[in-house]
């Protein structure tokens, strides 16, 4: 067995792509049992986290020589949730389209104001466009555990708070968004990312 240390953009879809296994298989492997426990969601690692990887077991056909044969390699999308709201309501039945490795996927967020994608594995970016003109950059795997300032940071942004650049540090811009969140929310205002601040940040955006 051998290990891959997590670094900017990955997630358990891509790693699982560039190594020859199916998502599920390194996520419920039992050599990865503490990562899972840790970090819950096989879409959201932390730079420097580590996913054991199992030797690949290889499957034999018989096959007729000086024949062409033709083998299809099984494989499971990756899906990519995106949640889209305005002041606190969800942005239900807007037209979106989503670009992502040359394929274009269209539309309409559901009452939620939720999308749900289905993309390659091994996609880092997205475009996505909103009502014919509002356009958003998506990074794909990109999203730190919300246990990281980073993640806290990410998070915060997203949702329409000023906690750009993602500097990794409780610095003043992070705290004074914290506090916006933690004031609109009714949480309390204390500027530092508590249990209950990231629980909320949790629930609108995993």
């Amino acid at each position: 067995m051998r290990k891959w240390t997590v670094t900017k953009d990955d997630d358990m879809s891509s790693i699982a792509d560039a190594t020859g296994f199916f998502w599920s298989t390194l996520w419920d492997h039992p050599d990865n049992a503490a990562l899972k426990d840790k970090r819950k969601n096989p879409n959201v690692l932390a730079p420097g986290d580590e996913v054991v990887i199992p030797e690949l077991r290889k499957k034999t056909k018989p096959a007729a020589a000086e024949q062409k044969h033709r083998f299809r390699r099984l494989g499971v999308p990756a899906i990519i949730s995106i949640k889209l709201m305005d002041g606190g309501e969800p942005r239900a039945n807007l037209d979106y389209v989503f670009e992502v490795e040359g394929e274009t996927i269209k539309g309409k967020t559901n009452a939620d104001g939720e999308v749900e994608i289905k993309i390659p594995p091994d996609a880092k970016e997205g475009v996505l466009t909103l009502g014919g003109q509002e356009v958003h950059v998506v990074s794909i795997g990109g999203l730190d555990p919300v246990e990281e300032t980073r993640g806290v940071q990410q998070r915060l942004a997203n949702l329409g708070y000023d906690a750009y650049p993602f500097t990794g540090t409780l610095d003043t811009k992070t705290r004074r968004a914290l506090m916006n969140f933690q004031s609109d929310h009714k949480l309390t205002v204390s500027g530092r990312p508590d249990d209950a601040t990231r629980a909320k940040l949790l629930e609108l955006m995993q």
